[in-house]
């Protein structure tokens, strides 16, 4: 228990901060391929600005764009966080919070945190399961609802390569034995290599993607700090992306200075693998842009010596001129502080423009800057394989008049339809949103699509064959 002085300094430090600083750009100025990137605004204890969490009232839904259609695909859920879509086109929902992590944050900065996460519907205990929907009629609402898999350690990333299925837990890469068709595993588990966790554990999801060929597994790993104020030490092997050999339970770093890379995707005309990242905060409410980008092999994006580039963290000491001079400039900003976790690119034979090529993003939403940004799912558009224009809000309508969150959305996959899948941890719901209209020839690229993925499926499972680790 805190002493009564320090609770009441930090009650202190949360109404201050709460209402004294505030952007002084507007937000647009810090997105897109040049964004404004003011002096640093610091202080002891950061901006809060929350939005409570209160869920959907009755029949409450978010607000669509133009030529979109929204519905429930299944509520009731339990903290739904992030998303996998099966060959078959079960929906794969991971109902997941962060484990216990003692050393996280102490003194009364940590406990102004763990009040921030309690009041944005984020101190629940984990349910640490995966949950299976099924769609079987095809009119965008679950039927069918069971438990897959159960008894998993902060479980988020999913991946499925042949007949094994792979779950990122917080502190290891888990496989499992699946046969298509199936509503639950019942075998256990077996671990292919530990992740970064322990009594820390401070950036706790870790993501999942296979790669076309099906032989490696490529898996996000947070910092364990905001800029390294726990020591670098404990950030060996995090603030990365690693490249996992499954059939090995081998990895390597493929790419670093990422504080906290989320959504993995591969942008189909070039191959090219891409990411968004929460990038730090503490410098204010008009910095520092999280982001969007392709992501290098070797490559290294900063943290947490720079930002955006080359833009140096006086915070960090010592200064480390040379990793700063080989910080690489995000491809796309996507405003400050509003944490972008799912991210997916759209079908173009299914969605009509302006959604035709691009990806769709959840913005989980702000707790400190003044005035609150993300708490919306948008869309980036591409050209030439690079982001292009302005981003376009494809729902909206998650924070009330008052301020108040009625869900935040995080996770997002398309189902087997190409039809746009969100999960939003707040509402604890899994919503659906389709376009009025589709293009001719839709539902033939759909197939044609479907069975490349079966291929990929395929091929994961011709380099895993042989059953030595089952």
């Amino acid at each position: 228990m805190y002493p009564t002085r320090a609770l009441l300094l930090a009650a202190l430090a949360i109404a201050a901060t709460a209402c004294g600083e505030s952007a002084k750009l507007p937000f647009a100025a810090g997105v897109g391929t040049h964004p404004q990137l003011p002096p640093p605004n610091t202080s002891l204890i950061p901006t809060i600005n929350i939005a409570r969490a209160v869920g959907w009232p009755a029949a409450g839904k978010p607000v669509t764009a133009n030529g979109l259609t929204v519905n429930a695909f299944a509520g009731g859920l339990d903290h739904p966080r992030w998303l996998y879509v099966l060959p078959n086109g079960d929906v794969l929902v991971a109902e997941t919070n962060a484990p216990a992590r003692p050393e996280d944050g102490k003194g009364i900065k940590g406990w102004v945190m763990k009040w921030v996460l309690n009041k944005v519907g984020a101190g629940v205990p984990s349910a640490n399961r995966i949950t299976l929907l099924r769609d079987a009629d095809g009119d965008g609402m679950a039927e069918t609802r069971t438990v897959f898999v159960e008894g998993l350690n902060s479980p988020f990333g999913m991946a499925l390569l042949g007949n094994d299925f792979y779950v990122a837990n917080t502190d290891a890469l888990v496989r499992f034995r699946y046969t298509q068709g199936e509503t639950r595993i019942a075998g256990p588990g077996t671990k292919v290599l530990d992740l970064p966790a322990g009594p820390i554990n401070h950036h706790w999801t870790k993501n999942l993607l296979a790669s076309p060929d099906g032989t490696r597994l490529y898996v996000t790993v947070g910092s364990n700090s905001n800029v390294a104020e726990n020591g670098m030490e404990q950030e060996v092997g995090r603030a990365a992306i690693w490249e996992v050999d499954p059939e090995r339970g081998s990895h390597r770093i493929y790419a670093t200075g990422l504080r906290n890379p989320n959504g993995l995707a591969w942008e189909p005309h070039s191959g090219a693998l891409w990411t968004v990242v929460n990038e730090r905060d503490e410098l204010g409410s008009d910095l520092v842009p999280d982001y969007l980008t392709s992501v290098v092999d070797g490559g290294f994006y900063g943290w947490p010596y720079s930002y955006f580039g080359q833009h140096r963290d006086e915070r960090v000491q010592p200064h480390r001129h040379d990793l700063i001079a080989t910080a690489r400039v995000p491809d796309y900003a996507l405003g400050s502080h509003t944490a972008p976790l799912g991210l997916v690119f759209s079908d173009a034979a299914v969605w009509t423009a302006p959604f035709d090529s691009g990806v769709f993003i959840g913005q989980h939403g702000s707790w400190n800057r003044n005035p609150p940004s993300g708490y919306r799912v948008v869309f980036v558009p591409f050209r030439g394989g690079k982001p292009h224009g302005e981003p376009i809000d494809v729902l909206t309508g998650f924070l009330s008049s008052d301020g108040e969150a009625y869900g935040r959305p995080a996770g997002v996959a398309l189902d087997q339809r190409s039809a746009l899948l969100i999960a939003d941890d707040v509402g604890n719901t899994v919503w659906h949103v389709t376009a009025s209209t589709a293009p001719a020839g839709a539902g033939l690229h759909r197939q044609r699509r479907r069975q490349a993925e079966n291929l990929t499926q395929t091929m994961g499972k011709s380099s895993h064959e042989h059953d030595h680790h089952r």
